[in-house]
């Protein structure tokens, strides 16, 4: 837990509540006061109103000076934000993190269907270039042939069409590599994202279990003295522990449905029968190399891209993509709760 650095109250749904109603309760004071300010002045010339406004001027510096005070209220308002937002909303961090698991899911089943698709351009593409390649070789021989019989004409025909080929091989070629780090980091996070599955699934089970019995032993009069002791209110770390792993979890899922959203974009891009691809589609992938960090790939990015842009490493596109070991690894999100 030393670790983690739990979000803010107001960064939290449950904060955004809270600024709306401490507005509202500023802005309707505002304007009770100014529309009663004549019996206002009037009450606090009395000697009632005047016991009144010392007692209530002497409470608001208490509750400012004594951090005990402050600490009590500070909870008791949080608490009743959270009431008050549970109501609209889902803050319940074991039910958040159960709806990732779900997206995951969700996104694993789409990003299967995008390797073999792109798989299948892959395939495509490759023989392609095999096909140019061998145009190339029999076009520069027959241009030799020609040379050799002083056909002129027939030797810059085939010469310029090899010369041609040549070119469009170059840009497949580039085309190909860049589908291959498409492919390469796809695979890669297909084997992230199932192990993170793993891990979050592992973890509600055990922490909805452990949750459970926090919430029969917990109280909000118990909380409340925990708080004014100075003492950290164990069902609170338990719960910041638990947001720190949904937040990390949608981190994630961005990530995985924002580079899905854009392998996606590239492979429409891409129109091999006709041979035209978009430069746009490139332009997305080289950006994203480009970026520095990846959440779910972490260093393996950058090795991936390495990989794929080494001659000497040859991509075998009839290997499965690799499954994740799962036996014998620590949960990743075991030391949250250390």
């Amino acid at each position: 837990m030393t670790e983690i650095k739990p979000k803010s109250f107001w960064s939290k749904p449950e904060g955004v509540t809270g600024a709306i109603v401490l507005g509202g309760l500023l802005l309707g004071g505002g304007y009770l006061a100014i529309t009663f300010i004549n019996a206002i002045l009037a009450f606090f010339a009395t000697t009632a109103g005047l016991v009144v406004g010392m007692l209530t001027l002497g409470l608001i510096i208490f509750l400012a000076i004594d951090p005990k005070s402050r600490a009590l209220f500070s909870y008791m308002y949080k608490s009743a934000m959270r009431w008050i937002t549970s109501l609209f909303i889902q803050i319940n961090p074991i039910a958040i993190l159960k709806s990732y698991v779900d997206d995951l899911k969700e996104n694993l089943r789409k990003m299967n269907r995008q390797i073999s698709k792109l798989r299948g351009q892959m395939h495509v593409l490759k023989e392609m270039i095999l096909k140019n390649q061998k145009e190339i070789k029999s076009n520069m021989a027959q241009a030799s042939k020609a040379k050799a019989s002083n056909k002129n004409a027939q030797m810059i025909l085939k010469s310029r069409k090899a010369g041609r080929l040549k070119d469009s091989n170059i840009k497949l070629e580039d085309l190909y590599r860049k589908m291959e780090v498409l492919y390469r980091v796809l695979g890669k996070m297909y084997e992230n994202s199932s192990i993170l599955v793993e891990d979050v699934q592992d973890q509600v089970m055990v922490k909805e279990q452990e949750r459970k019995a926090l919430m029969a032993g917990h109280s909000a009069m118990r909380s409340a003295m925990n708080v004014i002791k100075g003492d950290r209110d164990k069902k609170a770390m338990f719960d910041a522990a638990l947001e720190a792993i949904a937040d990390d979890v949608s981190n994630k899922v961005g990530e995985m449905e924002q580079f899905m959203d854009m392998s996606e974009s590239f492979m429409k891009s891409v129109d091999l029968q006709n041979g035209i691809f978009e430069e746009e589609g490139l332009k997305m992938l080289e950006k994203w190399e480009a970026q520095s960090t990846s959440l779910l790939l972490g260093t393996a990015k950058e090795e991936l891209i390495l990989q794929a842009n080494n001659e000497e490493d040859i991509l075998d596109l009839e290997h499965p993509v690799k499954e994740p070991e799962v036996l014998g690894r620590d949960n990743q999100y075991n030391d949250f709760f250390d």
